[in-house]
C-alpha cells in the first residue's frame, strides 16, 4: 500500500466530495472551477447529478455575465464525474465530506473512507462547529484528517478555513491551502478550537448589540444605522440575524458559549431565543426585528430632526480629538461656542468610553443641560447623541436639531460607557485579541477572516490600528469598572501592547 508521506510532493488534481447538498455542491463547482477534477458521491439517488445541473446553469450564467469564458465553463463541467458508488472514491488525493453536522455520523463515515481510500489520501471535513480531532478520533490514520470550512454561498465567499486536529501533520495543511487557492479561495489556518475562527470573531458583534438591546440604550434600528451609517459596516447587526435566521444564530450563541465553559464575553441572549421560540426568524417568515414584505426589508419611519436648536454651547471636558471635530463642526453651524456652562447653555460632552451620567458627576455638571456625542468615527455620517434621564425635553430637541442642521440623521440613545458603535468595535477587538492570545490564528489571518467571512470593512486589528488601541483598552476599563462584570475584561494581548506602545497585531515570541 503507498504511504501518506508519498503524497507530500504530489499535487492533488482528483478531489471526491462526499454529500451534494447546497455546501457540497459549492465545493464540487469551485474544485472544478479551479482546475481539478471532482468525483461527486451522494447516497441519495440523484442528488449529486442535480448539483452537477445547477453548477451548469450557475456557470452559464457566469459566461453571460463576462466572469468565465464558455470553454473555461465548460471545462470544468466536463471535470465534475458522477460516481454511484462508494468504493470510487478510492482514487482522490483528497475527499471532502460535507454532510449533515453530526459529529457520529462524521465519525462513522471518516472509518468507512479509511476502508476504501489508500493511506495517502487527505480526509478533510467542511464542519463548521465540530471538533475536527473528534472527527478523526475513531481514525487508524488521524494525521491525515483535517478541517476544510467553506461558507456560503460557496462561490461567492471567497474564505476557507483549514483546521488541523491535534495529530494533523503539516503536510497535509501545506497540500490543503494550496487546494483552497487554486479554488481561488483565500485559506486560513486556525486552531480546532469551537467556531474556529469566524463563527468565534462573530461573539464581538452581535451578542453586544444584543445587550445593547436589552439594557435599552437603543432601538435595533437606530443601531443597525450606528454601525453602517458611522462606524462603516456593511450590514448593522439586526439586518444580519434576520438575515441569518434567529433559528440559526440562536443555536450558534449557545453553542459557543457552552463549549467556552460559560465565557461571559460569549454569553448568549434570551431575546434571540425568544424570538427562535415563537418563529419570528426574520427575512425567511416574513418578520424578524424588521418586517419583511415581498423579500424586502419594511424600514421603519424616519424620525424628524427637532427645528429648534441652541444658539450657544459649552464643549466641556472629554477626548482631545473629539474635542477638535465637535468644535469645527459647531463653528461651521454658526453656533457661539461659550468657555463655560451657563445657566442657559447646552453642553456637549466628546466621550469615548465614559459614561454620560459618570462624566457629569465627575466634573460637577448640570445633569439637564449636558449631553454627549460619540465622535469615535467622526461626524460625517450617522451622528449619536446620548442623553440621561435627567436631561430635559427641551435640551434634548435643542442638541438633536443642532446635530441634524445639515440634514443628517441622528441617532438619539439613553446613556451607556461607550455609546454603541464604541462598544461594539471594542468588543470586535477584544475578541479578536483573546484569539491571538490563545493561539486560535495569526492577527493577519483573524484580520482575513472578519472582511471575507464577517464582511467587516476592517479586520479588528486594522480598526484599531485606525482608532487607537489605547482608546479600545479605555473603553473596555470604562464598561469593565462601570458593569462590574468579567465580560468587558480586556485582554492580555491587548494591555501589554497597549503598555509598550506596540501594534496590536505584533506577534508573541515564538517558544
Amino acid at each position: 500500500m503507498t504511504d501518506m508521506h508519498d503524497n507530500e510532493a504530489k499535487e492533488i488534481t482528483l478531489v471526491g466530495v462526499v454529500g451534494a447538498g447546497t455546501m457540497g455542491q459549492g465545493i464540487i463547482q469551485v474544485a472544478a472551477a479551479g482546475g481539478m477534477t471532482v468525483l461527486a458521491y451522494d447516497e441519495k439517488p440523484q442528488a449529486a447529478e442535480t448539483a452537477k445541473s445547477k453548477i451548469a446553469n450557475f456557470l452559464g450564467r457566469a459566461v453571460e455575465k463576462q466572469r468565465m469564458t464558455a470553454s473555461e465553463a465548460a471545462a470544468a463541467i466536463k471535470r465534475i464525474i458522477i460516481i454511484q458508488k462508494f468504493e470510487d472514491l478510492a482514487k482522490a488525493d483528497l475527499v471532502i465530506e460535507a454532510i449533515i453536522e453530526n459529529l457520529e455520523i462524521k465519525k462513522s463515515l471518516f472509518a468507512k473512507l479509511e476502508s476504501v481510500v489508500p493511506q495517502h489520501t487527505i480526509l478533510a471535513s467542511n464542519t463548521s462547529s465540530l471538533s475536527i480531532t473528534g472527527i478523526a478520533s475513531n481514525c487508524e490514520h488521524p494525521q491525515r484528517v483535517a478541517g476544510f470550512h467553506f461558507f456560503n454561498p460557496v462561490p461567492l465567499m471567497k474564505l476557507v478555513e483549514v483546521i488541523p486536529g491535534l495529530r494533523t501533520e503539516s503536510w497535509v495543511l501545506d497540500k490543503l491551502m494550496d487546494v483552497g487557492t487554486r479554488m481561488t479561495r483565500k485559506p486560513v489556518i486556525c486552531a480546532d478550537t469551537p467556531g474556529f475562527l469566524v463563527n468565534h470573531l462573530g461573539r464581538g458583534y452581535m451578542p453586544e448589540a444584543l445587550r445593547v438591546l436589552d439594557e435599552g440604550i437603543a432601538k435595533h434600528n437606530d443601531i443597525d444605522c450606528i454601525m453602517t451609517g458611522a462606524a462603516g459596516f456593511r450590514m448593522g447587526p439586526f439586518s444580519l440575524v434576520d438575515l441569518v435566521g434567529a433559528d440559526v444564530a440562536s443555536p450558534v450563541m449557545d453553542a459557543i458559549y457552552q463549549q467556552y465553559y460559560h465565557e461571559p464575553a460569549y454569553q448568549p441572549s434570551q431575546i434571540l431565543n425568544l424570538r427562535m421560540q415563537g418563529g419570528i426568524l426574520g427575512l425567511k417568515t416574513g418578520s424578524g426585528f424588521y418586517e419583511y414584505s415581498k423579500g424586502k426589508k419594511v424600514e421603519p419611519e424616519p424620525v424628524d430632526t427637532p427645528q429648534n436648536r441652541s444658539m450657544s454651547v459649552h464643549i466641556g471636558n472629554g477626548d482631545v480629538e473629539g474635542t477638535k471635530l465637535l468644535t469645527a463642526f459647531i463653528e461651521s453651524a454658526g453656533v457661539t461656542i461659550r468657555s463655560d456652562a451657563s445657566d442657559d447653555t447646552l453642553t456637549l460632552l466628546p466621550l469615548v468610553g465614559t459614561g454620560l451620567s459618570t462624566a457629569i458627576a465627575l466634573n460637577g455638571l448640570d445633569p439637564t443641560r449636558t449631553v454627549a456625542v460619540d465622535t469615535l468615527f467622526g461626524l460625517e455620517g450617522v451622528r449619536t447623541l446620548m442623553v440621561t434621564p435627567a436631561t430635559s425635553n427641551e435640551v434634548r430637541a435643542q442638541a438633536h436639531g443642532l446635530l441634524g442642521v445639515d440634514n443628517a440623521s441622528v441617532a438619539v440613545i439613553n446613556d451607556s460607557p461607550g455609546f454603541v458603535s464604541q462598544r461594539l468595535v471594542a468588543m470586535i477587538v477584544n475578541v479578536a485579541c483573546h484569539m491571538a492570545q490563545r493561539g486560535v490564528s495569526s492577527p493577519e489571518d483573524i484580520d482575513t477572516g472578519a472582511r471575507l467571512g464577517l464582511n467587516y470593512p476592517k479586520g479588528p486589528f486594522e480598526l484599531a490600528e485606525e482608532i487607537g488601541a489605547n482608546r479600545i483598552l479605555k473603553i473596555l476599563e470604562e464598561l469593565e469598572a462601570f458593569y462590574g462584570e468579567p465580560r468587558y475584561r480586556p485582554s492580555a494581548w491587548l494591555r501589554r501592547r497597549v503598555d509598550l506602545g506596540l501594534p496590536l497585531d505584533l506577534p508573541d515570541a515564538v517558544l
